[in-house]
């Protein structure tokens, strides 16, 4: 047989076995249009935001959230629902203040950042020292900050892919450069869009020497600019926080078995935990409703794709060690994890999707709720799945519009106020037909595609 005959045969198989690759697509499209007006993941977010509220690790309601997913997933028809803990600090936040004491008193809005020390009983007082950008702190010699509270005030640029955020949040966690010039304290204006006096919160990272760190409302931050370039500043700052060394977090999921190879797993999910000031709608209340009503839509079906779906509401995004644990978890089923996806940028309309190599159909699908497919590779699907992409688990990247995420991401306007319905029943209908595509293929991901 020649090389040319062989693959015109094969060809011909290809369009004779299509019929059966045809009803996925159909399958899928029909799911995508459905979810447009489905009202599962509007219901699960109002619920979780209503009943529960803001969910740090270490308080009661991060507990009940617990309680609350087992039963929610168990009622939207999952089955092996189940809570693998592990052990997790908890940075508890207590009584904060802020406020210029000269030249003129005024109060500012303030909130601590995750894992800062807490200022010495009765507070601190100094003179501030405020800087144009996080690269103007670092240009300071050791010492030079001595005895101040140093302020960074540098603004994040607004993208559509949040890339803008990735450039700002290095300034977040300069608590230790600024102690290592001496200073006693660190302020730094919140990494954020918006131009509210809410503050932004968000955890703090890396080595020591640690100080009190906490971040300014944006118009708070530009105060303390200008009073500064007027002259000398003092400020009192009062942080009054805690640890809790033996909290124990949580990693929650249930299934969507596959109805021919149940143990090939696409695994999808959206971190359960919060921060405190809002309700964590958007961050990430949005995430655990969307991958949520999109997998009980597939599992509402009269057959279920061949593959399982399995639905992970990760427990310790905001202050890092779930990616680690479910990794760890289940690192025997490697091999058999088809791929992995987060949905964590909010619940605005996406744009694009990208998988490690083609997918028949998919950009028909796509086509009618705008999204592109990309031809590139995802380079980073989420916080969540890190550990399983380092794993060595194929990973799949859902882009969301992020031009006014940052507005509200870890404020105290993180509401259901700031959800629109519409876009996030998009999110439930690209990620639906998305992954029914995927688990009712037998493509293998972890397979480099041939290259010609």
């Amino acid at each position: 047989m020649s090389r040319k005959f062989a693959i015109a045969l094969f060809a011909v198989a290809a369009i004779l076995a299509a019929p059966s690759f045809a009803g996925s697509v159909e399958t899928a499209a029909a799911l995508r249009d459905k979810a447009l007006t489905d009202a599962t993941a509007w219901n699960i977010l109002e619920s979780i935001t209503t009943e529960i509220g803001p969910r740090p690790i270490g308080s009661p309601a991060y507990e009940r959230s617990r309680d609350w997913a087992v039963k929610k997933l168990k009622s939207l028809g999952f089955t092996d629902v189940h809570v693998e803990t592990f052990p997790k600090s908890a940075w508890i936040r207590g009584a904060e203040s802020a406020e210029v004491v000269a030249p003129v008193p005024q109060k500012l809005a303030l909130i601590g950042l995750g894992n800062s020390l807490p200022t010495p009983k009765g507070g601190i007082e100094a003179p501030v020292v405020v800087f144009n950008s996080y690269a103007e702190l670092l240009d300071q010699p050791p010492g030079s900050l001595k005895g101040k509270i140093a302020v960074v005030n540098q603004p994040m640029t607004r993208t559509q892919d949040g890339s803008g955020y990735g450039a700002a949040v290095e300034a977040r966690n300069g608590d230790a450069e600024a102690a290592k010039r001496g200073a006693v304290a660190y302020l730094v204006r919140s990494i954020s869009t918006g131009t509210g006096r809410a503050p932004h919160t968000g955890a703090t990272w890396g080595e020591g020497p640690h100080i009190p760190v906490a971040a300014l409302g944006m118009p708070d931050a530009d105060l303390l600019a200008s009073l500064a370039a007027r002259g000398t500043v003092r400020v009192r700052l009062n942080l009054a926080s805690s640890i809790n060394p033996k909290a124990v977090s949580f990693n929650i999921s249930g299934e969507i078995k596959g109805r021919e190879v149940p143990d090939e797993v696409i695994v999808i999910g959206g971190h359960i935990d919060s921060w405190d000031p809002g309700t964590g709608a958007i961050d990430d209340g949005a995430g655990i409703a969307i991958t949520t009503a999109a997998a009980k839509l597939i599992g509402d079906l009269p057959q279920h794709p061949r593959r399982t779906i399995r639905v992970v509401l990760w427990g310790s995004e905001e202050n890092g060690g779930s990616a680690q644990a479910y990794a760890e978890a289940h690192k025997t089923e490697v091999p058999k994890l088809v791929i992995a996806g987060e949905s964590d940028l909010g619940a605005d309309r996406i744009y694009q999707v990208a998988l490690p190599q083609g997918l028949p159909g998919l950009e028909e699908v796509m086509a009618p709720l705008k999204v592109i497919v990309s031809g590139e590779p995802p380079r980073h699907g989420g916080s969540d799945i890190g550990g399983l992409q380092k794993a060595g688990v194929p990973i799949l990247g859902v882009s969301n519009d992020a031009t006014r995420y940052f507005d509200y991401h870890h404020s105290a306007d993180d509401t259901l106020a700031i959800v629109n319905r519409a876009e996030l029943n998009q999110n439930v209908a690209v990620w639906a037909s998305l992954i029914y595509l995927i688990a009712d293929s037998g493509i293998d991901f972890h397979a480099k595609p041939d290259v010609k």
